[in-house]
């Protein structure tokens, strides 16, 4: 282990030194979208800062951080939902930052209250239905999933999954830990199978009849209606996508976010290129290239999302997400949900 932590300090440094001859910064993500590459290329055409990228999954990438410690050539790290930007924190690789354009621009829900990371781009979990099985008016909010009316009828991902546990958390930040472990028990007991898949793979359930409803992600159905693919096409004709009003608790809203590494050398150029992703510009894209809602305020939205509609948060700062993850994966696991 000691010789796998003096490799990593190593390589670290080569690639400081590598990258301190010209304006840089060194952008750690585990956002694995291609088309990513285009923002990166609109912030060097704009600063003429050169954008050095290493990929990875959000636990590799703090732990990656964590071992490089002092002499991390990490500047911004970006990743999806809040609870792992939670991580992030609780395990020190991230500083607090102060930037008065993103406070201003981004609702404060979006943001960690002491300032160690912003959201960029929000995912909404919402509740995918059979349009042939279900009609509108029956559907309230996650909390009545519980309910009896509801027994097997519901296909959802694992509890392994992170965006399962902050919804779960979520609910815990509003109703409790003892209440919302009740709801869990009874939810459980409202599936139509044993959790398996992905959020893609719930949908298609819901499309083939094996459930009625299903709790995914608003992009995965996005991804579904604009494909090219006629089997995709057909899915997502047969469903479609409801989310919870303010009157049922609002919609669950997650992140896309990121942060200023602990030991940044290049700060100023990290803060620089978080706020240029808070702009006009790179919110079109995420919303575009993506299907990503957008965290700034009344921004013109492509067709598929706006086929969704409009949607109420349920107000919870996204940070309690991660605070509320160990009680959220206790109450999961006593639930029986696999």
């Amino acid at each position: 282990m000691a010789n796998k932590n003096l490799l990593v300090l190593l390589l670290g440094l080569i690639f400081m030194i590598s990258c301190s001859e010209s304006e840089v910064v060194n952008i750690y993500s585990a956002r694995h979208y291609d088309t990513d590459q285009q923002l990166y290329d609109g912030f060097t055409e704009e600063t003429g800062i050169e954008i050095n990228l290493i990929e990875g999954s959000s636990d590799e990438l703090i732990e990656r951080i964590n071992n490089e410690g002092v002499n991390s050539p990490a500047d911004v790290l970006i990743t999806v939902d809040a609870g792992r930007l939670w991580r992030a924190k609780d395990a020190g690789v991230l500083q607090p930052f102060e930037s008065n354009y993103l406070s201003e621009a981004i609702d404060s829900e979006m943001r960690d209250p002491e300032g160690y990371w912003v959201g960029l781009s929000n995912r909404v979990r919402g509740i995918v239905y059979n349009t042939e099985a279900i009609e509108t008016g029956e559907l309230e909010g996650y909390w009545e999933l519980a309910n009896d009316e509801w027994g097997g009828r519901i296909c959802i991902r694992s509890s392994n999954n992170i965006y399962n546990q902050s919804l779960v958390a979520s609910l815990i930040e509003r109703h409790g830990e003892e209440e919302t472990e009740e709801w869990a028990n009874n939810f459980v007991e409202n599936f139509a199978r044993s959790p398996q898949g992905g959020d893609t793979d719930q949908i298609r359930a819901v499309a083939a009849g094996l459930c009625d409803v299903a709790i995914v992600n608003h992009y995965y159905l996005a991804r579904l209606m604009q494909s090219d693919a006629p089997e995709d096409q057909e899915v997502a004709a047969q469903v479609a996508m409801y989310f919870p009003p303010a009157e049922y608790g609002g919609a669950h809203v997650n992140i896309s976010g990121a942060g200023v590494a602990a030991n940044s050398p290049n700060e100023e150029n990290a803060i620089r290129f978080i706020e240029y992703l808070a702009t006009e510009e790179a919110q079109q894209y995420y919303a575009i290239a993506n299907n990503e809602f957008p965290v700034l305020d009344e921004m013109e939205l492509p067709d598929v999302l706006n086929e969704f509609g409009q949607f109420d948060t349920d107000g919870i700062n996204v940070a309690a997400y991660g605070s509320n993850n160990p009680a959220a994966i206790r109450v999961m696991d006593r639930a029986g949900w696999r």
